[in-house]
């Protein structure tokens, strides 16, 4: 494999608990032809085996530069990435593993994991990298997030908790190249929506992948760290 000088798959679990003020990163890993991967932060391990279409929970660290290497899940290497990450104070981040192995690249995105009552907040963010630019839509309906190009989100939404049904399509076209239906959402929860796959890819096509981002805790205003994969839909 290549050794690529860039950060991407990165979990602080298993690191000490940090205050509210410090920093909160998950990982995800969106690479569609990358294999199952470690991560050590600092030389210690941190996380095993993240497999493609999966995310870390987030952890809470100190906000600093911290060393990290990712190398193939089992191995003792090659590492294909070893790089810095800085954390900010009081910011939460995801960092995918975008694009093929041979161009694999980190997409560092800051969340807003504000909870809103009275209604679910969505990001969508679109990971898969030979789709073109893509609306994200109610199906038959008005466009939710429109000309989301790779390795670009298109921002949060807030809509009221319910089922919909959605589509991806061709930006700027009625074409669907996704059918997603039945997409269920809860108030007072965030949640991000990642393209990710090839197209016309029989081994890992082009499909829809939710994470549960935040969702309210008995006396806290948001329990963070969940990264969940709350649901999967495939190009059929």
């Amino acid at each position: 494999m290549k050794k690529v000088a860039v950060v991407s798959l990165i979990s602080l679990a298993g690191l000490a608990s940090a205050s509210l003020a410090d920093s909160r990163v998950r990982a995800v890993h969106a690479s569609p032809d990358a294999p199952a991967v470690d991560v050590l932060v600092n030389n210690a391990p941190a996380f095993t085996n993240l497999a493609f279409a999966n995310a870390s929970a987030y952890a809470s660290v100190p906000a600093g530069s911290y060393n990290v290497k990712v190398r193939p899940a089992g191995l003792p290497g090659p590492d294909v990435i070893d790089a810095n990450l800085n954390l900010m104070d009081n910011t939460t981040y995801s960092v995918a593993a975008i694009n093929t192995l041979s161009n694999i690249q980190p997409l560092v995105l800051v969340d807003d994991n504000t909870l809103n009552p009275t209604n679910a907040r969505i990001r969508f963010v679109h990971a898969s990298p030979n789709a073109p630019a893509v609306d994200i839509a109610l199906a038959g309906g008005s466009v939710l997030f429109p000309n989301v190009s790779f390795a670009n989100s298109g921002g949060y939404i807030t809509v009221p908790g319910g089922s919909y049904d959605l589509e991806v399509r061709l930006a700027g076209t009625s074409t669907v190249v996704l059918p997603l239906p039945g997409v269920s959402v809860a108030n007072n929860t965030v949640y991000s929506v990642w393209a990710m796959g090839l197209v016309n890819s029989t081994a890992t096509p082009l499909q829809a992948v939710v994470t549960v981002d935040a969702v309210p805790a008995p006396g806290a205003a948001a329990v963070l760290g969940l990264g969940l994969l709350g649901l999967t839909r495939r190009r059929r």
